[in-house]
């Protein structure tokens, strides 16, 4: 367990790049090749720090490795967080934890563009489950969000995410450290096997019901190899070749 001293940061992201800049001794907002990166680390590693979206990061990192440039991927998973509504001139009207719980295995919904890059030697990702605070300004009006995701407008809008705690670190670099994720399952499974297994394991129930889209990934990385189709369902194996 690892835990962050945050009063001088002002987000999450600049928090985890200080944190990691710390770690390997690197250089902030280094501008090279056409781009900014978060961090160059003393050995020349570039490290980028994205808390969402990680699709958007594609063609940043097609680039790099197409350059045969060695880089990782810092995503943080809030499991646990807390929201902070403030009143316009600042003071703290309320606090209270969120009701909604995230799973290390929301980070295959993250995937899904840019799976291209996962077994590539030079790629590292680096999964964070933390804790973080999310502080929200009180609005006189219901209004849409900034990124205009909302489908009913609020009387809040979001200000920031601060870290409060990291939890644990998850490195993936080799097709066995995705794999290693699934749950007990036979030796050929469908998405209803691996939607029992997660589902016995306690798993939220909405990652549960979203095991077609794991396997979609996982085969996408020939992780897995399509057996046969039967009753609808298609049942895979494991692909040792690429462990």
């Amino acid at each position: 367990m690892i835990m962050i001293n945050i009063e001088n940061e002002s987000s999450l992201h600049n928090t985890l790049k200080t944190y990691y800049a710390t770690r390997t001794k690197g250089k902030t907002e280094v501008h090279a090749d056409g781009h900014i990166y978060d961090i160059v680390s003393e050995a020349g590693e570039i490290i980028e720090i994205q808390t969402t979206n990680l699709s958007s990061l594609y063609n940043k990192l097609q680039d790099i490795l197409s350059k045969n440039k060695k880089v990782t991927l810092v995503h943080p998973i809030p499991i646990k967080k807390h929201i902070c509504l403030f009143a316009q001139d600042g003071t703290l009207i309320s606090k209270r934890a969120s009701s909604k719980k995230n799973h290390l295995y929301d980070i295959f919904s993250e995937l899904t563009k840019i799976y291209p890059f996962l077994l590539n030697p030079n790629f590292t990702l680096k999964i964070l489950e933390v804790s973080i605070i999310e502080e929200r300004i009180k609005t006189e009006e219901l209004v849409q969000s900034k990124n205009k995701k909302r489908r009913f407008r609020k009387n809040w809008n979001k200000i920031n995410k601060r870290l409060e705690e990291i939890f644990c670190e998850h490195t993936f670099k080799t097709g066995e450290d995705y794999i290693n994720l699934l749950p007990a399952l036979p030796q050929e499974f469908s998405s209803a096997d691996l939607k029992d297994a997660l589902s016995k394991e306690k798993v939220p129930a909405r990652i549960c019901n979203n095991s077609t889209l794991i396997l979609w990934v996982l085969s996408k990385m020939e992780l897995i190899t399509l057996k046969k189709t039967e009753k609808r369902l298609r049942y895979y194996s494991i692909n040792k070749e690429k462990l």
